[in-house]
């Protein structure tokens, strides 16, 4: 294959919006309790997490569905939940979802898999699973058999993500890798186990390195001998290829003819929870996009990179896509998305870093913008600026503002050591930005009083404080403008 430049990916991760992809596996709910530890138990040597904050997302299957979203791509998606609350947070959670069209059978009395994580300052204290993993009954099967069928005919590839918790027992993946070569779909699968012999016949299998080492038997302590073990495995099971993820050591693409090593692309890794759900779902994507085989390996690989540096089971976006194949130059890398600045925060918070957040229009940076913010700086680890678009700007200060527009107030503002990150947003408050970065300090200048800040509740509410900085005398962007224009 050619190497392929910035341009030529970029639009092929702006074709990914075009992909119809079925889903079909097993579906889980992924809850995390975060807090603190600031004593050990006296009724056992063990610590005390004081939990600040919870959060449930779908999990398993439901996670490259997510992923699949996050592209902005279709997704049909195929699973069986139980008769439980958690059956019912998870049809909730995957209905919510765009462009998302679910068929979650219920099956009477079974354990909706639930896996909590606990973590404090970034580090899991302890995992703890509920689970039933056992096949479906067969009339469940058979149903389930028969619309995933249907719905493979409308998809353009259908991934299967086995998690071995019973939707995906060998004779429905038998029977779903069969349906889909007899109407000529592609097919995906994410194996779990030793055995693939129920797997036989897929397009694509995407094992990670001890999967391909348990399925057959092999030491892969080489690219050789990975490249061999891929062989191996097409050559007994007949698949097209062989995806293998080697954590920092990046890909392998192997087909019968053919041998791809994609390099790490991650530049630190922060969580691997749900990297294999990201590759599977933009390779998958790709593919029903139309993109080459090696093409859609390279992107998957890419963002498999991308969400490892996130915290918990993230998502790769068009945008963090494209950032990463042509990234910005300088000071311009600082300039981000709302969902970018959240997901930095996040991964800061669970460093033990205070994230500080203060907002304005900063349509002429002057002395008195400088000082405001070294303050707010020296009042946070790491500080997030939010400045309002020129479509906010002119509501707020009338038609003949702002003097510069929203991209130069932004990079200018990118430019200072005193600030980490700057998200432009378009409302004429920042209050629903506040809510999705959740800082744990809100600065504002002196002239305001903590009463009038808005989001002072807000973020005093999740355990988050209010600053006001003093201000420099003598320093206006309003009484600047009215001096330029006489």
């Amino acid at each position: 294959m050619s190497e392929h430049v910035g341009y030529d990916l970029i639009s092929a991760i702006r074709g990914l919006a075009r992909a119809n992809v079925l889903v079909v596996g097993d579906l889980m709910l992924d809850r995390y309790a975060y807090g603190r530890v600031e004593r050990i138990s006296p009724e056992a040597p063990v610590p005390i997490l004081t939990v600040t904050r919870e959060i449930a997302m779908p999990g398993g299957a439901g996670n490259v569905v997510r992923n699949l979203t996050a592209l902005d791509a279709a997704a049909a998606f195929v699973s069986v939940v139980g008769d439980d609350q958690e059956g019912s947070d998870l049809t909730a959670l995957i209905g919510g979802q765009p462009n998302v069209e679910p068929w979650l059978l219920v099956e009477t009395g079974r354990a909706t898999t639930v896996k909590t994580r606990y973590i404090a300052a970034g580090q899991h204290l302890i995992r703890a699973d509920r689970e039933l993993a056992a096949p479906l009954p067969e009339k469940l099967g058979e149903r389930l058999l028969k619309i995933a069928s249907d719905a493979m005919a409308a998809t353009s590839v259908t991934v299967l993500s086995d998690y071995r918790k019973g939707v995906l027992a060998p004779a429905i993946a038998r029977n779903l890798i069969a349906s889909a070569r007899a109407i000529g779909r592609m097919l995906i699968v994410d194996p779990k186990g030793a055995d693939w012999s129920h797997y036989a016949g897929a397009d694509v299998i995407t094992p990670n390195r001890r999967e391909l080492a348990e399925a057959t038997g092999r030491d892969l302590s080489t690219e050789a001998a990975i490249v061999a073990a891929a062989r191996e495995a097409i050559a007994r099971f007949g698949f097209g290829a062989v995806l293998c993820t080697r954590s920092e050591d990046g890909m392998s693409l192997v087909t019968a003819d053919t041998v791809r090593h994609y390099p790490a692309e991650a530049s630190e890794v922060y969580d691997v929870s749900g990297a294999g759900d990201t590759v599977v779902a933009v390779l998958a994507a790709g593919l029903a996009s139309g993109l080459d085989l090696e093409v859609a390996a390279r992107l998957s690989n890419i963002a498999g990179g991308l969400v490892v540096g996130k915290v918990g089971t993230a998502v790769a976006r068009p945008n963090d896509l494209m950032d990463a194949v042509k990234p910005a130059s300088g000071a311009l890398r600082k300039v981000v998305t709302r969902q970018a600045a959240a997901e930095a925060a996040e991964r800061w918070r669970q460093r033990g870093w205070r994230v500080g957040f203060t907002n304005g229009c900063f349509d002429l940076l002057h002395p008195g913008h400088v000082h405001l913010l070294e303050q707010a700086r020296a009042g946070c680890d790491r500080l997030i600026v939010g400045i309002n678009a020129d479509s906010s700007v002119r509501r707020l200060k009338g038609p003949t503002r702002p003097v510069q527009p929203e991209a130069a107030r932004a990079a200018v503002l990118a430019s200072l050591a005193s600030v980490d990150l700057v998200v432009i947003f378009e409302e004429d408050t920042p209050l629903d930005l506040l809510s999705v970065i959740r800082p744990d300090v809100l600065v504002k200048g002196a002239d305001y009083t903590h009463d009038t800040v808005v989001g002072a509740r807000e973020v005093e509410s999740w355990g988050g404080r209010v600053m006001l900085a003093e201000l420099l005398p003598g320093h206006s962007t309003t009484a600047t403008v009215t001096r330029l224009r006489g």
